[in-house]
């Protein structure tokens, strides 16, 4: 069933990515790290439903996202920067293959890491520890909420730029040797979100060093 949401906040998080908050109705129960489907009720976008994760907590007053705009498609998230408070957007039922499997090794690019922001909240809460994330961006700039992942007690974050060469970051791509390197098979899940060919490049990679598929929770695509 569709639920109606109203924007109360909007706030820029990097250059290209921005924080919403909006009501979250009472009927809207969700796991952390599901995504919904909304559409924006704006001249040019109205009605074309887009998928994007939850950042909130499921017993949170609010519903919260963090979005990066692509400037150069013309598509949805281009009109994220010119939403106001009071705009409204029709959420669709949460849906997501990833959701929390305990605590484990993060891989994420760009903004693939908007699934994991709320389970390493929810893991920060309990006061589980153990999470590794191993974040891929281009550039210093592009790292989602750099300063949260690194004071999140509980989590060790590293992060590789990739096209940047004063990054004051680990230079280079995530690929099998980085993570054997960076975050070796201790047992615990690997979670992967990302771009359609990173997804398929972790899931390789980790495949080659011995890891079942069934200690893999993935979400392709983003």
């Amino acid at each position: 069933m569709p639920h109606t949401l109203v924007l109360q906040a909007i706030e820029p998080v990097t250059h290209d990515t921005h924080h919403l908050t909006f009501n979250r109705p009472p009927e809207f129960d969700f796991q952390p790290g599901q995504a919904t489907e909304l559409a924006f009720q704006k001249d040019g976008i109205k009605g074309e439903g887009r998928p994007f994760t939850m950042i909130s907590q499921p017993g949170d007053p609010t519903l919260e996202f963090v979005i990066k705009s692509y400037p150069d498609h013309d598509g949805v998230t281009q009109h994220v920067p010119g939403l106001t408070v009071a705009d409204i957007a029709e959420a669709a039922d949460p849906f997501g293959a990833i959701t929390d499997h305990g605590p484990g090794t993060f891989l994420a690019a760009g903004a693939g890491i908007t699934p994991f922001i709320a389970i390493l909240k929810k893991h920060q809460r309990e006061g589980t520890a153990g999470d590794t994330l191993v974040f891929s961006n281009k550039t210093d700039a592009d790292i989602i909420l750099k300063e949260t992942w690194d004071s999140m007690a509980g989590v060790t974050p590293i992060h590789l730029i990739t096209d940047q060469d004063d990054t004051g970051h680990r230079k280079g791509k995530l690929d099998k040797a980085a993570l054997e390197e960076l975050a070796p098979d201790a047992g615990q899940p690997y979670y992967i979100c990302g771009p359609g060919g990173f997804v398929d490049a972790m899931r390789d990679a980790l495949k080659d060093m011995g890891v079942p598929e069934d200690r893999m929770v993935i979400e392709d695509g983003w």
